[in-house]
């Protein structure tokens, strides 16, 4: 079976009725669904608070549920993370970037679920390495400590990363923040690579004005899920100011 046809599998992520309360009871996540096709991608929308960042860690298994379920790729979300199926790309400032290590190294951390115990690197995960660091533009930077880079190069790098994994859901919390415009348009291309490959993106993301160019689908968060579907239905005016109480500047109405 080829990589294309191994990919393009029915599932998507499927998060059902997924409820998230925290030890101090505070519930970020009410009676949460949502449906993401496989090889799509879905923008993530919503104020700041709203519950974004928890359906990522309740995705990647990082939060208890309360109640609910998560399916990926017509399996249990557990088993989906033991088979290395999901990359998570992390938003900049949850990184320590005072730690020393070199940008190749942060992308082989993509194929350590794909080492044995002693994680010794193959001649396969090194070549899975180095075109992953092509396709991000960053092979020149291979050898550079990760803290020397810029916010946008860094962005990349952890592209990069999650691309080595061979994961099939790629989460991306907040990819376009401090980058530049010609750093989004790269990125936005790669994203619909990904896509085109059979891979399921979900992009947590406050860049309103581009959702509509690149994304498939759109989920609109408030503490729970208000709307969910093709970006074309979902991603309205109406739909939102509910989720932001109105305040909208930045998006040209097409179709108001």
């Amino acid at each position: 079976m080829t990589e294309l046809s191994a990919l393009q599998q029915p599932g998507g992520i499927h998060v059902s009725d997924v409820t998230v309360t925290y030890r101090n009871g505070h519930t970020a996540l009410r009676n949460t669904t949502l449906d993401i096709p496989t090889a799509s991608i879905a923008a993530l929308v919503g104020i700041n608070g709203s519950g974004k960042s928890t359906l990522f860690k309740a995705i990647m298994g990082f939060v208890p549920l309360s109640s609910g379920s998560i399916t990926l790729l017509g399996r249990p979300g557990s088993q989906a993370l033991k088979q290395n199926l999901v990359s998570y790309v992390p938003q900049a400032e949850d990184v320590d970037w005072s730690f020393p290590v070199l940008v190749e190294d942060v992308v082989m951390m993509g194929r350590y679920g794909h080492m044995g115990m002693l994680r010794i690197a193959r001649q396969q995960d090194r070549d899975i390495v180095t075109d992953a660091l092509a396709r991000v533009g960053m092979s020149d930077y291979r050898h550079r400590q990760i803290g020397e880079l810029s916010g946008g190069q860094k962005k990349r790098v952890f592209l990069a990363r999650a691309i080595a994994q061979r994961g099939r859901v790629i989460l991306l919390d907040e990819p376009f923040t401090g980058v530049d415009v010609n750093t989004e348009r790269q990125i936005i291309s790669l994203l619909h690579e990904l896509r085109d490959e059979g891979r399921t993106l979900l992009v947590s993301t406050h860049n309103l004005a581009s959702v509509s160019e690149y994304c498939d689908h759109t989920v609109i968060i408030k503490g729970t899920v208000l709307a969910c579907g093709t970006t074309a239905t979902t991603f309205t005016r109406e739909n939102l100011e509910n989720a932001f109480s109105g305040a909208l500047r930045d998006i040209v109405w097409e179709n108001p």
